[in-house]
Parts: C-alpha cells; sequence; structure tokens
C-alpha cells in the first residue's frame, strides 16, 4: 500500500512539474549546462515532494522560529518560505537586463572580497549555517564581460587583494575563496562555488611613480598590465586652447549651477592656471583645484551681490584660499620682521648674500630669503658644505656645492694651485636643505669673500650653475621672488631690491599683482642672468673682467682680485710646505 501510494505521489507530482520544467527546457535548449540542472531540478522535486507539501507547524517549529525572531537570526526568507524550497530558488549574483553595452564597473573599496565574491553566513541558535543563495558576487563577477576601473593605490594596501586580482587574471576564472579555508585558518566544511569563466578589461589608475615601482619590482605587472597610458597634467597656452579652456569653464559653470563668468573672469581664471603650473606658457588640466576655484567664486559673487562673476571675485577666492593655507608663512615673515630671523634688505656685506627658497606644504608653497654666508682661509683646495659635513643638505645640495670647486679650480687654478679652504652654511636652518637652486648664490657668495668685494644686500639671487659658470634655470621662481618682494615691502621699497633669477625662468613668470605693480614703478627689479659674472657685476657693481690672451684680468675687476687672492695663498701655502722646508734646510 505504501509503495503503491509512493507512486500514485510521483505520478501526480510528474504530471504537474513536468509541463513547466519542459517549458523551461525549451527556452534554454541551447544552454546544455542548464538543461541538465533542470533535469536534476525535476528529479529532485519528484522525489522529495512531501516536503514541498504544505504542512502544519507543530508547536516546537513556532517556539524555535519566534526565538529566532526576537535574536534577530532568521533571515527575511525564511519566514516565507521552507528550507526545502530554498533548494530550488535561483541566486542571481550579476543582473543585467537593464544593462546597455559593456559593464563599466569602478570598484571605490576593492578588498579580497569586494572583488572576488564572498560566501555569507548566518547564525542560527549559536550556528553559522549557509548555502548556495548566499553566495555573493565580486566587482569582478560585475565587470565580466567589460571593464573594472580600480585604484591602484586603493588595491595594493587590502591583504591579499592584488595576489587575488592577478590570480584571476592569469587563470581567466573568478574563485569564490575563503581566506580562512585558503591559508588553513579553519577547517570547517563550506561551499566551494564553481569558479566563474573571466574576460573583461581591468584598468588601473595612479600615479606615474606607482606604475614605474610595479613594473620594476613585480614581474608579472608587465605581463598583466601591458599598455600603459601617461596624462599630463597641462597644456600648452596657445590661442586655441585658451578658448577651449574658456568653453570649459563654462561647461562646469552649468553643470555646477554656478553663476555666469565674465570675460575679466575667465581671464584671471587662465592666469591662475599658468601659475598653478608655474609657467606662462602652460596650463593646468587639473580640473579638481579649478573647480573647486569656480565654486568658491560662485560664493563671493553671491556675497558680494554680483549677478555674474567678476574677475574681483575669482581673486578674491585665491586671497581667501592663501589666506587659509599661509599660517607658516605669515609666521616667518613675522620672524624676519621682528629680527629673529637674520636677513639684510640694505647696504653691503662681503661674504654674505640673500638666497631665495621654497617650502611646499601640500599645495601651497611660499618662497623665503636665506643668508648665505661664505668664510675663507689657506687651505687646500676645499670647499667644505657645512650641511653636508652635518647631514643636513641632501645629495643634489651637496653637488652644487661640490661643482663650484670645479669653477674656481678650472678658472683661476690652471698655472697654480688652488690654495683655499672655503665654508659655506645658510645661516638659521634647523631642517634638511635639498636642491641646487642656491649654487649661484653660494658661489657669489665664495667669490666675494675671496676677492674682499661687498655685495649688495638688497638684492636676492636665485638659480643653478654648472662647472663653466653658465646659470641653470631652477623651479618655484615665482615663489621665491615674491617671498624676497613680501619680506623688501614690509621694510619699505627704495627703489633698489629686487632678484637676480635665471634668463631660462623668464617664460615661468607668473607673479601677483603687487609685483607686478612694484616692478612697472621701478620699486622692485627682477634681473634674468645668463653666467655667474653678469651676476656677480649686479651684485658687486664691478664689472666681472674678461681674461686676455695671457689670462690676466684687468684691474679693479671682480676676477682679477680673485685671482690676486688665490696667486697670495698659494703663495703662503709654498712657504708652510715640508718640501720647502727641507730645501731650505740642505741649503744651510
Amino acid at each position: 500500500m505504501r509503495e503503491k501510494l509512493a507512486n500514485l505521489n510521483r505520478e501526480v507530482a510528474n504530471y504537474a512539474v513536468d509541463p513547466l520544467i519542459e517549458e523551461l527546457r525549451k527556452k534554454y535548449d541551447d544552454m546544455p549546462d542548464v538543461v541538465d540542472y533542470l533535469k536534476a531540478v525535476e528529479k529532485d522535486m519528484i522525489a522529495n515532494i512531501q516536503d514541498l507539501l504544505p504542512q502544519e507547524e507543530d508547536q516546537q517549529q513556532r517556539l524555535v522560529q519566534q526565538l529566532q525572531q526576537q535574536l534577530g537570526t532568521a533571515g527575511a526568507d525564511s519566514q516565507t518560505e521552507s528550507a526545502a524550497s530554498r533548494r530550488y530558488r535561483v541566486n542571481v549574483l550579476v543582473d543585467h537586463s537593464e544593462s546597455k553595452g559593456a559593464p563599466v564597473v569602478y570598484e571605490d573599496n576593492p578588498t579580497y572580497q569586494n572583488l572576488i565574491g564572498r560566501v555569507e553566513h548566518l547564525s542560527r541558535m549559536g550556528t553559522l549555517v549557509t548555502d548556495f543563495n548566499m553566495i555573493r558576487a565580486g566587482a569582478l563577477h560585475r565587470a565580466n564581460g567589460g571593464y573594472l576601473i580600480l585604484d591602484a593605490l586603493n588595491v595594493l594596501p587590502q591583504p591579499f587583494a592584488w595576489e587575488a586580482l592577478k590570480r584571476a587574471l592569469r587563470s581567466r576564472v573568478i574563485k569564490i575563496e575563503s581566506l580562512g579555508q585558503m591559508y588553513g585558518v579553519i577547517s570547517t566544511v563550506s561551499l566551494e562555488p564553481e569558479p566563474v569563466p573571466l574576460d573583461l578589461k581591468v584598468t588601473l589608475l595612479g600615479p606615474p611613480l606607482l606604475y614605474y615601482l610595479l613594473n620594476l619590482y613585480d614581474p608579472e605587472f608587465g605581463e598583466l598590465f601591458k599598455v600603459a597610458a601617461d596624462f599630463d597634467v597641462q597644456m600648452n597656452r596657445t590661442p586655441e586652447n585658451q578658448e577651449a579652456y574658456s568653453q570649459l569653464i563654462g561647461t562646469v559653470a552649468r553643470r555646477e549651477g554656478l553663476r555666469h563668468f565674465d570675460r575679466r573672469a575667465v581671464a584671471r581664471v587662465i592666469e591662475h592656471s599658468s601659475r598653478m603650473v608655474g609657467d606662462r606658457e602652460k596650463l593646468s588640466i587639473h580640473m579638481q583645484r579649478v573647480t573647486d576655484l569656480l565654486r568658491e567664486a560662485d560664493y563671493w559673487a553671491s556675497q558680494n551681490g554680483n549677478g555674474t562673476i567678476t574677475a574681483t571675485d575669482v581673486q578674491q577666492a585665491i586671497d581667501a584660499w592663501i589666506y587659509r593655507s599661509d599660517r607658516l608663512r605669515e609666521r616667518m615673515h613675522e620672524e624676519i620682521q621682528r629680527g629673529t630671523i637674520l636677513i639684510d634688505t640694505d647696504g653691503a656685506k662681503t661674504g654674505q648674500v640673500n638666497g631665495l627658497s621654497v617650502i611646499q606644504l601640500g599645495e601651497f608653497s611660499f618662497g623665503h630669503p636665506s643668508r648665505i654666508t661664505a668664510r675663507v682661509r689657506l687651505g687646500r683646495g676645499e670647499v667644505v658644505d657645512i650641511e653636508r659635513e652635518v647631514k643636513m643638505g641632501g645629495p643634489i645640495h651637496s653637488k652644487g656645492v661640490l661643482i663650484l670647486s670645479g669653477f674656481l679650480g678650472s678658472r683661476y687654478a690652471m698655472d697654480q694651485p688652488l690654495s683655499l679652504s672655503a665654508s659655506l652654511v645658510f645661516e638659521q636652518t634647523y631642517s634638511g636643505i635639498e636642491g641646487d637652486s642656491a649654487s649661484l648664490a653660494e658661489l657669489c657668495a665664495l667669490l666675494s669673500g675671496i676677492a674682499g668685494v661687498p655685495i649688495k644686500q638688497s638684492l636676492a639671487v636665485t638659480g643653478s650653475v654648472n662647472q663653466h659658470g653658465q646659470v641653470q634655470p631652477i623651479g618655484g621662481v615665482n615663489e621665491k621672488i615674491e617671498g624676497f618682494f613680501d619680506t623688501c615691502k614690509a621694510r619699505g621699497l627704495t627703489g633698489e631690491h629686487g632678484v637676480l633669477i635665471p634668463a631660462a625662468n623668464v617664460k615661468h613668470l607668473m607673479l601677483r599683482q603687487d609685483v607686478i605693480e612694484a616692478v612697472r614703478d621701478g620699486k622692485f627689479h627682477i634681473y634674468p642672468v645668463e653666467t655667474t659674472d653678469h651676476g656677480i657685476e649686479l651684485l658687486t657693481g664691478l664689472s666681472a673682467g674678461e681674461p686676455d690672451e695671457q689670462g690676466r684680468y684687468p684691474e679693479d675687476t671682480v676676477n682679477a682680485k680673485v685671482h690676486a687672492r688665490l696667486a697670495e695663498l698659494a703663495e703662503k701655502r709654498l712657504k708652510f710646505s715640508p718640501t720647502t722646508t727641507m730645501e731650505e734646510g740642505r741649503e744651510s
């Protein structure tokens, strides 16, 4: 009787299930794996038909459900369907039914599980349980068949994420694995989802330096990421590009719901864009900073009651940004004015010159003057860099000082030994110094100390030199000029103040309006120089002097005084030489 009843139930179940399954089989007839799965579902449903039929819940089951609800451990679907019916649910990992074209996915939190996927667990009566309905897709699943965009700086710090990404790209499959099982931390039985075939393009975003480091230290990086695209952050400031930049400003204003910019406001934004890259022939395409400027200019226009944004509103936004960022600059200039940091801006001193430095604080940078001094004595031709000796000078700065020895030897010691010992130092510096942009100032201070010719303290110097005495361009020229200008302006501009810069840096000048006006009125000067001789002439007021055919310099020139002093030091050194003393002893 039980056997006949069971056969009857199977026949009835088959009669109810088969038409539905057959409809699905026809729909997915071209997908053999789906057809096999539907056959297995049909067979399982017929075999377990009793579990699918409605049954009365006994009191114990109701108590268990109430306890699960109170503890918050019952899933949302556990109240509406039985455990048996969950077996026949379809867990849709990725749904592209509404997508148009290939998927493009950007994952901003690329952890291991967010990339590869995971198997979630549900706590029931103190036990963790799971089934295939709790398999969750990762970014690789969502982007499969399309494009995945990742920020390299976000992927690399995540534990196991970088290796998992490379493993998936190498094997071309996505395999959801538990880290605990993978590394043997836990040994509990869990699901092992079937690997999913992977076919996508991965785009990594990041700074150029990170690309070079990965290409150098990760041997698999070049194989997996073969196409490199290095995007520039600036473009040429041509009339065509300026017009396109103006249109871009208008587009951003419309998109952000900002007021319209008048012609002068657009021109001021373009000028500031050139200032951002430190080159009047270039424009910045770092749109985040430009967009922030446009938004703040719109705010000041509303505060000023303007219907359109004017150049004054843009300048007010720039000034406000500087005001929020220049606390340390104001403190340093305050200490200079109070005399705590010793800077001379008038008179003349021997072996002393005003050098210029730049301090970078995030996106804000500013220049300030520094006193550079040189002391000369009898020695063996050594130029001592005090910063290097105490390990406060970087390698580039030390290189710049060593170049000075080559310049002195090639110009003044071709026929006699270089018999001096000189020391160079940045006064009142308590942190590291790097860069060679002060080598021109150091050389001028050194020549002044050797020749005994004073240097005008109303001038400051920036620039790099090579062993031939040619002045080379440097960075941060605008900030350096403005740093010395602010110091001189606070003490009163006399018309004698100015800055010596490399002639190659003239194209980089994008100065503040107050500096431009002071130069136009003759209260402040900017002198482009190409050689050391030109620079020392401006600083001392004496001619540098050109050598004749015998290599002798005209009298009352800086080079003549330097040559004469070095010859004097060479003679003194010869008197103290041990060889000379021994010869004199034999003669006596």
